[in-house]
């Protein structure tokens, strides 16, 4: 007898255990509840549910109301602003078979307080626990590099069907935060390692593209360089080739003034004897350089014979002096014959 009433002692106790939360929250939600004092004072922010003989009558607004005593009765207080609700951590499998440890912060708010006071018994209990589920079910559908990759996605996700299902409860979820996402230790020394893989593999990466970089750069300053040199080559080869027909034009510009100056010397009084003088110094010089170059010399017979010399050199030039033979029958029938005429004869 006395081991049944400890099975049952320890059963009961149990049971409270489990139950203890909720109780606690329904207690924290009646002791708010104020008494009808016939004239009541709502705060701004808040919604009073008064229910007259068991059911509703109205939702008192805020400022001065009037109750009926024994017949109104504030049932339910709810506050319309922004209420934070602490998640707790939960376990959830990700689509690729990992278990992840998951919490979060939710934040809503009482947009009926009617439907809040009758919809559902308890609201922040029921949004937590379908905070809870609707977190599992989405961690489900991705894999677990989307769950850190989209982060803001399923955040959004959450919110969209805690809405969904908190619609008839009068509640609106503003936004949900995931605050803390833990991996076993195992996945999470395999993702370090991957993590290092890839910051290795961008490292070999870049400093393959740096290399690459370079070579071109080196390649093109090459390039560039032999370019430019081969233009300044061009450039010096056409300067040049410009000096040299510059100073072609120069000498002959020299020597065909040197010519004519020459000539004039030559058609004035005793220009023979000056030009039989330059021709003999020239010989005596030409004489002088002999067997300077080469060891072979091939002289003429009358080389002592300077005056035979300069005799036979001023024939030649008396000779090329004389006007051409080619000269047109017209020009030379115009000019003045100082010649008798000779008759002509013919063979009989």
């Amino acid at each position: 007898m006395l081991r049944t009433l400890c099975q049952t002692g320890g059963f009961v106790f149990k049971n409270s255990q489990r139950t203890a939360p909720r109780l606690c929250v329904q207690q924290r939600w009646a002791s708010r509840l104020p008494m009808n004092t016939v004239m009541l004072f709502v705060p701004q922010q808040e919604a009073w549910v008064v229910q007259r003989m068991g059911r509703f009558h109205r939702i008192l607004e805020p400022g001065l109301n009037f109750l009926i005593p024994i017949l109104d009765q504030v049932r339910y207080v709810q506050s319309l602003k922004e209420i934070v609700i602490d998640i707790p951590e939960q376990s959830a499998v990700s689509q690729d078979n990992v278990t992840l440890q998951i919490d979060g912060v939710l934040f809503l708010r009482i947009l009926d307080p009617f439907k809040a006071s009758y919809g559902v018994e308890d609201p922040e209990y029921a949004v937590t626990q379908l905070a809870q589920t609707t977190m599992r079910s989405e961690l489900g559908k991705l894999t677990l590099d989307k769950v850190f990759r989209e982060r803001e996605s399923l955040n959004s996700n959450m919110v969209h069907s805690i809405n969904q299902a908190s619609d008839e409860w009068g509640i609106r979820c503003l936004r949900y935060e995931i605050k803390d996402i833990q991996v076993p230790p195992r996945v999470k020394d395999s993702m370090q390692m991957q993590v290092e893989a890839e910051r290795k593999k961008r490292a070999t990466v870049l400093e393959s593209e740096g290399t690459r970089e370079a070579d071109i750069n080196i390649a093109e300053g090459r390039k560039q360089a032999q370019i430019l040199a081969s233009e300044g080559e061009k450039a010096e080869q056409i300067n040049k080739a410009a000096g040299e027909a510059q100073a072609v034009l120069a000498k002959a510009g020299a020597k065909s003034k040197a010519i004519r100056l020459l000539s004039e010397a030559l058609a004035e009084q005793n220009g023979s004897a000056a030009a039989s003088l330059s021709v003999a110094e020239q010989y005596v010089s030409a004489f002088s350089n002999l067997a300077k170059e080469s060891n072979t010399v091939l002289l003429p017979s009358n080389t002592g014979d300077v005056s035979g010399m300069v005799a036979q050199a001023m024939s030649i030039y008396s000779r090329l002096a004389r006007p051409s033979p080619k000269e047109s029958p017209k020009t030379q029938a115009d000019e003045p014959s100082d010649e008798p005429a000779v008759p002509s004869t013919t063979a009989q």
